[in-house]
């Protein structure tokens, strides 16, 4: 089934759902099964070959699976709170191409976060980000969560390059990493736990002000570096001198992980049962066009009840006739924060 954005000057010819988010100057839809992790295991033993996919739920399952000495970030991201991970387990030494078969593999699974397994290469990222591009123009959706190495860690302005480097609304750029006991781990070695954190949280909440279990981060920033790094889009751990908390759950491209992961899985949820339910099912009369509005007006006031969004309106497109086998829909919604910012005014 085909699905992704469209182009009003070029209307795809496929059957399928399109969905293009705007944002203003008869069967029920669900929302999907979410939290899980996406990664590409760099090592691995036992009865594990390459190249092959493995879903773990749980660390007895994953050092079974892979051996215990190689499952560190499958650990993290189940610490911080991921439902499973999908495991995709490269080649011994893997080159580019290597890459370039994992996301084409991944291309057929559904999972929520992708996180590398402690990588930080830029090369890789870049390629990542047009991967994820070119994914959401043909419809999946997720987000990937990258990081750097330690000298990036030590280098604040090198973390807002990355972010810069990588800006978008679906990439979450960790810039500061952590120290448990005598451990020290780098932005991407920790960023499997900023996924699970990501995966596990529910749509109607914020990651921001989440602690992490770490006793301090590998970098403390002044004010002004985390203010300058808030303001490019980057992640932040910081320690503010009781734990390590996240400073702000924010995309590269400066929104918010909360937002963003309500048009995910309105996109998700919405095309999943369309294509299930109703693509060349319903009569494209009035009778069958209410029948669809009725079904996406109800799922998105259902997630109106959650706290997700506010005031939804689904509605005929005036502007582009649905006639034929094309039905154009027009919808709206206020997006619900959380608040994270509270301002006081004290009268005395």
């Amino acid at each position: 089934m085909a699905a992704g954005q469209w182009d009003p000057t070029a209307l795809p010819k496929r059957p399928g759902i399109y969905i293009n988010f705007k944002e203003a100057a008869a069967a029920q839809i669900n929302g999907g099964a979410r939290g899980t992790v996406a990664i590409p295991l760099l090592s691995y033993a036992n009865t594990a070959t390459a190249k092959t996919f493995y879903t773990v739920a749980s660390e007895a399952e994953a050092a079974a699976q892979f051996g215990l000495a190689n499952v560190e970030s499958i650990l993290l991201a189940l610490q911080g709170g991921a439902r499973d991970v999908l495991v995709y387990t490269m080649p011994t030494a893997p080159v580019e191409q290597d890459y370039v078969d994992m996301r084409e593999a991944f291309d057929t699974r559904p999972f929520n976060v992708f996180v590398f397994d402690g990588e930080s290469d830029p090369v890789q990222q870049a390629a990542t980000k047009t991967w994820v591009e070119r994914n959401r123009e043909e419809g999946k959706h997720f987000f990937v969560v990258i990081g750097g190495d330690a000298a990036s860690d030590a280098d604040p302005t090198a973390g807002i390059a990355r972010t810069t480097l990588n800006s978008d609304d679906y990439i979450v750029n960790v810039t500061v990493g952590g120290v448990i006991g005598t451990e020290t781990y780098t932005s991407a070695e920790y960023a499997p736990w900023v996924a699970g954190d990501i995966a596990g949280t529910p749509i109607n909440e914020s990651i921001t002000y989440d602690p992490a279990p770490l006793e301090d981060v590998n970098k403390r920033l002044t004010n002004a570096q985390i203010t300058a790094a808030l303001e490019a889009g980057s992640l932040l751990l910081v320690h503010d001198g009781a734990k390590v908390k996240i400073e702000s759950g924010v995309t590269t491209s400066g929104k918010k992980i909360r937002n963003i992961r309500a048009r995910q899985a309105i996109a998700t949820d919405i095309t999943r049962t369309a294509t299930d339910n109703y693509i060349g099912k319903l009569d494209n009369n009035p009778s069958g066009q209410a029948v669809l509005i009725v079904a996406i007006k109800a799922y998105l006031e259902t997630l109106e009840a959650e706290g997700v969004l506010m005031n939804p309106v689904v509605a005929l497109d005036p502007n582009r006739p649905s006639v034929g086998d094309s039905v154009f829909l027009v919808i709206g919604y206020i997006e619900v924060d959380s608040i994270e910012r509270i301002f006081l005014t004290i009268n005395i």
